[in-house]
This record gives C-alpha cells, sequence and structure tokens, in this order.
C-alpha cells in the first residue's frame, strides 16, 4: 500500500476578494490526514467562502496550496473528484425518493455498476432508512436528511469530506447522532473538516482553526485554545443573589465583565490582576452575599473565543482611530 500524505489539506495565504470586500484574509492552515478539524466563527467571518475554495467550487484570489494532493488554483476538477462535500442547505432532491437520491448520487460520482448497490444498501443502513427507502425526501425529519445528505457526499468515500454547518437547524439529539458518525469515519482514517458556531461541537474535533473577520486568529487543540490562547482568567462564583452579585462586581478592581452560567456566574478578569479572588469574596461579604464558592477554573471555547475576539476588536480599533 503507497504511504498516505501526513497532510490532507495545506494552504498558505489563501485570500479570496470580491471587488473590494476581502472575505478570505491570507490564511494559512494544515489539517492533518484522518483529524477532525473544526472551523469556527460568527456568521459571515469566511467559513464557507474557504471551504468552498478548498473544495474547488471558487477560484482563489491569491494563495497557494493543495488538497488531496491537488493544486488548489490548477487542479480543481480532480479535487472535486477525491472530497466529499456536504453543503449549509442540504443539497437533496425532495421530490425524489431516498433511493432515487442515492442512485442520481451514484452516477453523479460514476460508481461502478457492480459496487452500486453494496453502496446504496450502505447509506440506508447508516442513515437509519430501512423502512423509508421509497419515502420521498421532503416527508423525512432533518436528523434523517442531514444522515442521508452526508450518506450521498461519501458515496464514493473519498478521502476527505468536508461538511459547512452541518448540524445547524437540527434538533441536539440528532446533532450527537451526526457526530457518532462522524468519529465512525475519522476512525476509518477519513478527513473531516467542518464549520460549525455551536461552541459544544467545537469540543469533539482534534484541532480547531478561530476565523474572525476573514482572518485566522487562532488554531490548535481545545485545551491548547483554553491554556494558550485565553487573555484573561475565568473565575466561578456560586453565592445566593446572583443578580444582585453581578452589579456588585461590577466594582471590584481588575473584573472585566460577569455573566450568569448555570447556577453561578463566570467573572471575566484580567490575567495579571494580583489578589482579585479575595477582593471578590470581601466584596460580596460586604453587600451581604452569602458565597459558597470563588475559585479559577479552565475557560470554556466560548471563553476563548469572546476573549479573542475582543482582543482583536481591540487591536484594530486605535487604527480606525488614527485613519479617521
Amino acid at each position: 500500500m503507497p504511504e498516505r500524505e501526513p497532510y490532507a489539506v495545506v494552504v498558505q495565504d489563501l485570500e479570496k476578494r470580491f471587488g473590494s470586500f476581502v472575505a478570505v484574509n491570507r490564511i494559512s492552515l494544515q489539517v492533518k490526514t484522518g483529524e477532525i478539524f473544526g472551523f469556527l466563527g460568527p456568521n459571515g467571518a469566511g467559513k464557507s467562502t474557504t471551504i468552498r475554495m478548498l473544495c474547488g467550487l471558487l477560484t482563489p484570489t491569491a494563495g497557494i496550496g493543495t488538497v488531496a494532493g491537488f493544486d488548489i488554483m490548477r487542479e480543481a476538477e480532480r479535487i472535486k473528484t477525491h472530497i466529499g462535500y456536504m453543503s449549509q442547505k442540504f443539497s437533496l432532491y425532495e421530490d425524489l425518493t431516498v433511493e432515487e437520491n442515492i442512485d442520481f448520487y451514484s452516477g453523479i460520482y460514476r460508481i461502478p455498476k457492480a459496487k452500486k448497490a453494496e453502496r446504496k444498501e450502505w447509506v440506508i443502513g447508516m442513515a437509519g432508512l430501512s423502512q423509508h427507502r421509497g419515502s420521498r425526501t421532503a416527508v423525512l425529519s432533518g436528523g434523517w436528511k442531514q444522515r442521508l445528505a452526508l450518506g450521498c457526499a461519501i458515496l464514493h468515500e473519498p478521502p476527505i469530506i468536508f461538511l459547512d454547518e452541518p448540524t445547524s437547524g437540527v434538533d441536539p439529539i440528532s446533532r450527537r447522532r451526526f457526530w457518532d458518525l462522524i468519529y465512525e469515519l475519522a476512525g476509518q482514517g477519513v478527513t473531516v473538516f467542518v464549520t460549525t458556531h455551536y461552541m459544544e461541537e467545537a469540543e469533539y474535533c482534534d484541532r480547531l482553526g478561530l476565523i474572525y473577520r476573514g482572518e485566522l486568529i487562532a488554531s490548535g487543540t481545545p485545551d491548547e485554545l483554553k491554556t494558550r490562547f485565553m487573555q484573561d482568567d475565568i473565575i466561578e462564583v456560586l453565592c445566593e443573589q446572583p443578580q444582585e452579585a453581578i452589579l456588585v462586581l461590577g466594582t471590584v478592581a481588575g473584573v472585566k465583565e460577569a455573566a450568569l452560567f448555570g447556577k453561578g456566574l463566570h467573572v471575566v478578569v484580567e490575567r495579571r490582576a494580583k489578589g482579585v479572588i479575595p477582593a471578590i469574596t470581601n466584596r460580596l461579604a460586604e453587600r451581604n452575599v452569602a458565597v459558597s464558592r470563588v475559585e479559577r477554573i479552565v475557560p470554556s471555547l466560548e471563553n476563548v473565543f469572546v476573549s479573542l475576539i475582543e482582543a482583536r476588536d481591540r487591536q484594530e480599533r486605535p487604527q480606525a482611530e488614527v485613519k479617521g
């Protein structure tokens, strides 16, 4: 067997402009073969534009790179035959039945006749649609449509699959089942490149890239992002009268913000703030707020993401003021 390439996706200074608007600004990243890479960012950050360039659907304005070993500038058509792509909007034909959709995609991917029946049964089994193979796709639930769309995207057994917001608008149980399928595929050596804005899904990925305003602002494993890239510390406060505590904590030096989180509060404090935990405890005691716990905790990915975005905005603000 030929040795697998260590990286499924490699891009350097990838850029996409639409007129004067820069949608993707000099992104560089590497995705290892067989890993689940999560591409995280708010709506409009450039996630879909990036993924469409990697899939050969959009020509980059600038940059170099390869997907499945093929050049993103010169070999877009070859890339398309070696990847699976599932877009935000289900790419299924709702007037066709489950089987007819699978047959249609079998034709598009030119699956050999001898293998078509086997692949069809695999998709139907994977999607849990044995009882609905003759049903029109329009009548299926969101979770079933999602698994069928994934099955159609990987009928030809591609080594890399790109999933663009695949669980958007799907209930939490269906999302969890979908991620079980992703794990299964990754376990078989398939590289999964997935965009999402669900923070809990980001935790399931081997590595993450955070994109904001077209720029890659951080990348690494979920744990690396929480430890190396976090600009602030998070203090968990469990107390009575949490709403009143939020107002009180706003007066403590070093506290940037406080918000309700479950039954307690998450308090964002400046990393270099000294003595902030005793100060929080003392200030709440002065206001007769009973406290059961005040301790520094590992930040969530949501904390990291918000912190990084705020840091980037602070960087840009002085530049905008100078230009103004």
